[in-house]
């Protein structure tokens, strides 16, 4: 399976203006010509292009699901798009961008739902059409736009959104959440992404563009993000996830309730039933 890399940009542009868009959905349109952004040194000239976001993110969620429809199909599971799922607080206008399920449905029963994922994807590079060509002349550090997990409103809305599922039942506690991007992220999120993952709030947020730029940050330090260029180590991480049974759990106790907790837990047979018994009365 290919990374997210120039051509698969150029794709879609080819392929949103053979069949559905025009030039000024698709690009803005400056003095010099037609650009995917407004290049460092040039103006908007007014301009504010909000077209292609929807289509970007239909691309992107298509591309998305058959990147990993491999993987899923390794557990015996789905991935779809466009999952509804009331359970997880998951309506027709907020849906799972993406999750592995064990029907190939986008309605779907929280117990069926093995995996989700939230994709904030977009153009990274930047592209100048001209006469029917897709030129590329430059990465998203010559241009103005701020792409995918870079636009801080995009890392907000992801983490909202994940909070929200995380916090609509006790069978959300028991999902793995990912952020898909395809950038970096910005020096000011490396610890709020490990904080994420420690928590376990998001279990890791990933960009799958392995060589976007020469200098940027690939991961973290406690794994909150990562970049990868292997689809084994990618699979991996994945498998682990879905296979390894997690419980989400969080509280704010007096030390003295915690400590009973503890202790009560602490008498059960084994490892597992200590911790069963122990989530049992934390969610009391």
């Amino acid at each position: 399976m290919k990374f997210w890399n120039i051509e698969i940009e150029k794709r879609f542009f080819k392929e949103a203006l053979k069949n559905f868009a025009s030039p000024e959905q698709l690009f803005y349109n400056l003095s010099g010509g037609y650009y995917a952004y407004v290049p460092k040194g040039k103006s908007a000239e007014g301009q504010t292009l909000q077209s292609r976001n929807i289509l970007i993110g239909q691309y992107t969620e298509k591309w998305s699901k058959e990147f990993f429809q491999p993987i899923a199909e390794s557990f015996g599971l789905f991935a779809v798009n466009s999952v509804v799922c009331p359970e997880l607080g998951l309506s027709k206008r907020s849906d799972a961008d993406l999750a592995f399920c064990t029907t190939n449905e986008t309605q779907q029963r929280a117990e069926n739902i093995k995996l989700l994922f939230e994709i904030k994807m977009s153009i990274v590079n930047n592209y100048q059409y001209n006469s029917e060509k897709i030129n590329y002349i430059g990465d998203y550090k010559t241009h103005k736009g701020n792409p995918s997990i870079l636009r801080s409103d995009s890392m907000l809305k992801a983490i909202g959104k994940s909070i929200n599922i995380r916090v609509s039942g006790k069978e959300s506690t028991k999902i793995p959440m990912i952020i898909l991007g395809n950038s970096p992220i910005t020096k000011s999120y490396k610890k709020k992404v490990d904080f994420l993952k420690k928590a376990g709030i998001i279990q890791g947020f990933v960009s799958l563009y392995p060589n976007p730029t020469d200098d940027f940050i690939k991961e973290t330090e406690k794994g909150g993000f990562q970049t990868f260029d292997d689809y084994n180590k990618l699979s991996k991480f994945i498998t682990d996830l879905v296979k390894t049974d997690m419980n989400f759990f969080s509280s704010m106790l007096p030390k003295k309730k915690l400590g009973q907790i503890i202790t009560i837990s602490a008498k059960e047979k084994n490892d597992i039933a200590k911790a069963e018994k122990f989530l049992t009365l934390m969610n009391e």
